[in-house]
């Protein structure tokens, strides 16, 4: 759907927002799009970083605002895609100014244990705490040392967002949620076809290295359970059990995030998408971003 919104407009390139896409290490497992698939438009932010390097919001961000200013010094128009809501949040609308954390508060905060962190939370920061599922290893573990090496809870940093560029350009926004079984097969479908387009040996080049476990790309879909496939842990076939439905829960929390997160306002295109209503969109869009 981008490259083809992108061929429509004057100029279109296609700038990608997926935190898995960014890294040169993955492209079958994080279904970067092939040469065939860009059709001669041009690409930005795909497979730009080396896997020994952790990309994170704020790079990205960064990245993001230098690839659409040199689309708009061409007279470009820049199409946006991808399913990573912090990436795009934190472009759109800023980051939280949180200062650095103190080593020691990080270490011994991702020390605790899920269950003491969350409760540890619950009495620094009761708000967050009601609000993160206990289970949510990431999200307690950096609300916790946030509240502890600054004294101010993760949500205050947060009503105190700067950067972002949303004021300052025109926006043509979509949400894509199509129907969840149909979105579960798909996922499941894609799977399976990057497991025999080499998605194992690709980890496995990727494991030879070996980078630090803690890495993003070390952590991506497919690269932990295709690991233990390697060490004769699982066989091929549950590798794939686990990356599918490793793949399915991710798609339902990026499901329920871009239900809820955005703006009310931004549309929601709620049915399956097959190539005529690609074509519909696309038609759609164009008008927006050429009428203003």
């Amino acid at each position: 759907m981008a490259v083809a919104l992108a061929k429509a407009l004057p100029g279109g390139v296609v700038v990608n927002a997926d935190a898995s896409q960014v890294y040169a290490d993955i492209p079958i497992l994080s279904a970067r799009p092939t040469a065939e698939e860009m059709q001669g438009v041009p690409h930005r932010l795909f497979g730009h970083v080396d896997g020994a390097e952790a990309c994170n919001a704020a790079r990205w961000a960064g990245d993001a605002r230098r690839a659409l200013a040199r689309a708009w010094e061409d007279d470009a128009i820049p199409v946006l895609v991808g399913g990573t809501g912090l990436y795009l949040r934190t472009l759109l609308f800023g980051i939280a100014p949180v200062p650095q954390i103190d080593p020691d508060v990080r270490a011994a905060v991702r020390a605790l244990p899920v269950a003491e962190a969350h409760a540890a939370l619950a009495a620094a920061d009761p708000e967050a705490a009601a609000r993160l599922a206990p289970a949510d290893t990431t999200r307690i573990a950096r609300a916790l040392e946030v509240v502890r090496a600054t004294g101010r809870p993760l949500a205050d940093w947060q009503r105190a967002r700067e950067g972002g560029i949303a004021g300052d350009v025109a926006l043509a926004p979509l949400i894509l949620l199509p129907p969840r079984d149909w979105l579960r097969e798909r996922c499941d479908a894609r799977l399976a076809a990057m497991f025999d387009a080499g998605a194992v040996e690709e980890a496995g080049a990727l494991l030879a290295r070996t980078l630090d476990p803690d890495l993003p790309v070390m952590r991506a879909i497919g690269v932990p359970q295709i690991a233990a496939h390697l060490r004769g842990e699982l066989t091929r076939a549950e590798a794939l059990e686990q990356a599918q439905a490793a793949t399915r829960q991710y798609a339902k929390r990026q499901y329920t995030w871009f239900r809820h997160q955005p703006p009310a306002d931004w549309p929601r295109h709620e049915e399956s998408l097959s190539v005529d209503s690609i074509n519909k969109i696309v038609i759609k869009l164009q008008d927006r971003l050429l009428t203003g």
